[in-house]
């Protein structure tokens, strides 16, 4: 090799080390940073040119970078359910030994009718099962209230959702087009593909999402039902916000470039993400659930109902417990929505609104007295209260389209609606704790592939450095070879 040939290729190592240094330096630098990936110098050689860096590239892993999205989603959605349920829970189940549930204030309305029936003269148990049979209305009351919250609440989060989409195609729609645009002119555009990415990554949180890479580093995205999210231009998500929730309301559906992509008209729904998360807890669970209790306030306003006693065969008529549709008696074995929001004691037996707690004894709270049970006005009477007692634990049918028992008891129907809003909470609690290791664990594995090691990049440095040192050296020995030389032929 001739002394030009060795400080050419000298000089071309010391400007390789250069750029592999500056290379371990960004690596080092954003080896915190959210979504940085570690980026490899790539070194090639030419005949009697010596080394010089080809490229820079990313360490990754488009497999692996995929499973994390895929994670990703499915956590998120598990999470949105999750949460819901457990404020549902937590406020109409709680721990069983509060009795906050409404099978566990049935049991205690059952209690003091059976304390009140065993002395019917009692004005005070009278008034106990009053108090008992308004702290089961309220629970209803509270129950529905807690529930259509819950609904109200991921309507709220959908929306948000939707715009933090939007956002994040727009941001995706920038990036992109920095990087074909910098593909074609050659530059190094590894960082934007790292803004691409972690773009995507925020994106599958919301909505179960894909990448397909294209020529010159162009993608596109789709969700996980095929729906475009961009492609070359960014679609767009929307959704019409529902402020109020009650009962009786359903949900808007959210359009993808137009397509409906939630809601029971979807014909491309969203499997997993937060979106997909919030409005299974808005249109399933949570309406399944207010069905179940407006079948509970039914069966209350069945189980003590009134029937004509002076065989005139009047209709029966509400008693106790009362509701807006009153005095007709609602349809049997069919939810009647709402009700369970609406249902109250009759004010004619509740003494804080002036009522007389013994006419539950007596018969005739509609103040009709065809409806009198008690007609001879004896203070020991109890034949209607032990009717009611066993109303309660009579077997009545109920609308099947709850998911309880179809017939049963009213309180064995209360009961099945509590293992069942547990049952669903506990499946959401075991596939959130299923989903989020998951995710643990795919990003564990992506970032062995595509994250930084500080030890391996200080290693690699001090490499650097001795290469760096080497050219160094033979850089100086061919200058004084040929300093030497130059004095020889002068001499």
């Amino acid at each position: 090799m001739s002394l030009t040939a060795a400080l050419d290729s000298a000089r071309a190592s010391l400007m390789a080390s250069g750029i592999q240094s500056s290379t371990i330096s960004r690596n080092i630098a954003g080896a915190s940073a959210a979504g940085y990936s570690r980026k490899i110098a790539v070194l090639d050689n030419l005949p009697g040119a010596g080394v010089y860096v080809a490229a820079i590239q990313r360490a990754a892993s488009s497999g692996l970078y995929n499973n994390v999205l895929i994670a990703t989603s499915g956590s998120a959605k598990q999470n949105a359910i999750l949460d819901g349920l457990q404020k549902i829970s937590a406020s109409t189940v709680d721990d069983p030994q509060l009795g906050q549930s409404p099978a566990a204030q049935l049991n205690k309305l059952k209690q003091a009718l059976q304390q009140y029936a065993n002395a019917p003269d009692n004005t005070t148990l009278a008034q106990a099962a009053v108090t008992s049979a308004k702290d089961m209305a309220t629970a209803l009351n509270q129950a529905t209230k807690t529930v259509q919250t819950v609904r109200q609440g991921a309507d709220a989060d959908m929306a948000t959702s939707v715009g933090n989409i939007n956002q994040l195609l727009t941001q995706f729609d920038k990036v992109n087009t920095a990087i074909v645009k910098g593909t074609i002119a050659g530059d190094d555009v590894t960082d934007y593909l790292d803004q691409r990415d972690n773009i995507v990554s925020k994106m599958s949180q919301e909505v179960g999402v894909s990448m397909t890479l294209r020529a010159n580093g162009d993608a596109a995205l789709y969700t996980d039902s095929g729906v475009v999210l961009f492609d070359k231009s960014a679609r767009s998500v929307s959704f019409a916000a529902t402020n109020i929730y009650t009962p009786g309301t359903t949900g808007n559906a959210v359009y993808i470039d137009g397509v409906p992509v939630t809601g029971a008209n979807s014909v491309m729904p969203i499997k997993t993400g937060k979106l997909a998360g919030l409005a299974q807890l808005r249109d399933n669970a949570t309406v399944t659930y207010q069905s179940q209790l407006d079948e509970i306030a039914r069966g209350l306003v069945e189980s003590f109902k009134e029937v004509d006693q002076s065989g005139a065969a009047l209709p029966d008529r509400p008693g106790l417990f009362t509701y807006p549709g009153s005095p007709a008696m609602p349809a049997s074995a069919t939810v009647s929505v709402g009700l369970a929001g609406s249902i109250s004691v009759a004010a004619s037996v509740d003494p804080a609104q002036g009522g007389n707690p013994n006419l539950l004894r007596d018969g005739a709270i509609s103040g009709n007295v065809a409806y009198r049970y008690n007609t001879t006005g004896n203070a020991g009477y109890s034949t209607r209260l032990q009717q009611l007692i066993g109303n309660m634990d009579a077997s009545q049918p109920f609308d099947a389209t709850t998911q309880g028992k179809p017939s049963g008891s009213l309180i064995d129907f209360a009961a099945s609606s509590t293992s069942w809003i547990e049952n669903q909470r506990k499946a959401a609690d075991d596939n959130a704790t299923y989903q989020n290791t998951l995710l643990d664990r795919s990003s564990a594995a992506l970032s062995n592939v595509s994250g930084v090691n500080m030890d391996d990049e200080m290693s690699l440095m001090l490499q650097v450095e001795r290469t760096y040192s080497a050219s160094s050296k033979i850089i100086s020995t061919v200058d004084q070879m040929l300093k030497s030389l130059l004095a020889a032929v002068g001499n």
